[in-house]
């Protein structure tokens, strides 16, 4: 019974990770240009951007990951957006979660930009550089130091926050553990998830405090 029900955590986690993989690759540089929207002079696009900010920080996860999976073949004639199967399901959950997040990372980006004197862009300036050369060459290695402790948390956050792909029937790892309860009346396996969960929270706890240390040189 123990091999069987690793075997299927490890299945789980399997798609817990993906899940985990695909909100960073897309949220990440996603919040970027959603923070540099937030930080426009252009009136009518900050202020958007900051309206869709609001919402999607004011809502639960939860309730987006049900509104973007059922919502388009609701509203459609066309049925579901995302394509039958865990392949379409994933693909929703991916596209709510790195929305959510993308929103999340926004405003820690924009604190961490806004933090950066604004005597150094105009020391920029001076020399005649761009403004992307001075946010590239001289802001960005600060900003990045300065964001990675909130950056962290939000991405540990994000470890646990896998665990509601499960609203939409996407079999990830607490789903996986929690089918033991309902077949064969077991706890143990759904105590064992919360060992998956510690185990790779605290393995990305160290990656992101060694990475504090080799920037420890800004200070």
């Amino acid at each position: 019974m123990l091999r069987e029900v690793l075997l299927s955590l490890i299945g789980g986690f399997g798609q817990s990770l993906k899940l985990f993989c695909y909100t960073l690759l897309g949220a990440l540089p996603l919040g970027l240009l959603v923070a540099f929207g937030s930080m426009s002079r252009f009136s009518p696009l900050r202020t958007a951007v900051r309206g869709l900010v609001w919402i999607v920080r004011g809502t639960p996860l939860m309730l987006q990951l049900i509104v973007i999976y059922y919502g388009p073949g609701l509203l459609s004639t066309r049925g579901n957006l995302w394509g039958g199967g865990s392949g379409g399901r994933m693909l929703a959950a991916s596209v709510a979660f790195i929305i959510n997040y993308a929103c999340y990372f926004s405003e820690i980006y924009r604190g961490g930009i806004e933090s950066i004197p604004r005597g150094q862009r105009e020391a920029g300036q001076v020399l005649g550089m761009t403004g992307s050369q001075i946010f590239f060459r001289v802001q960005l290695k600060q900003v990045y130091k300065r964001i990675l402790p909130p950056m962290g948390n939000e991405i540990i956050t994000l470890v646990k926050d896998t665990c509601l792909a499960r609203i939409i029937a996407i079999y990830e790892l607490t789903y996986s553990g929690q089918a033991y309860i309902k077949s064969h009346g077991l706890i143990w396996p759904l105590l064992l998830t919360g060992v998956f969960y510690l185990l790779f929270s605290g393995l990305l706890s160290w990656l992101l405090r060694q990475e504090e240390r080799r920037l420890s040189y800004f200070e």
